[in-house]
């Protein structure tokens, strides 16, 4: 193969294991939202759950669409978010 092929094939290979990476941490937002509810916790707003999911299959990023590294960082902050939301509001923690 020349360099250019070789080029193609990289940058493709590296595409393909970043929306892997990205596809993983999105099942892990959905699953954990899914365990929150079932043992009747908040999971935060609702708009940092839908604002992640949409952010992952909307064409329109900050970076273009091979490149898949702000759509797991706005996956990860929302993974957080949820995980985080029933230590920060008391009131909201069931009896």
């Amino acid at each position: 193969m020349d360099a250019p092929t070789t080029l193609v094939v990289v940058a493709a290979v590296a595409a393909a294991a970043l929306f892997g990476v990205a596809a993983t941490v999105l099942v892990r937002l959905v699953r954990a939202r899914r365990g929150l509810r079932r043992a009747g916790l908040p999971t935060g707003p609702r708009w940092v759950f839908w604002g992640a999911v949409l952010y992952f299959v909307l064409p329109a990023d900050i970076l273009p669409d091979p490149v898949y590294l702000d759509d797991i960082g706005v996956l990860l902050l929302a993974l957080r978010t949820m995980r985080r939301a029933p230590e920060n509001d008391p009131e909201r923690l069931p009896d």
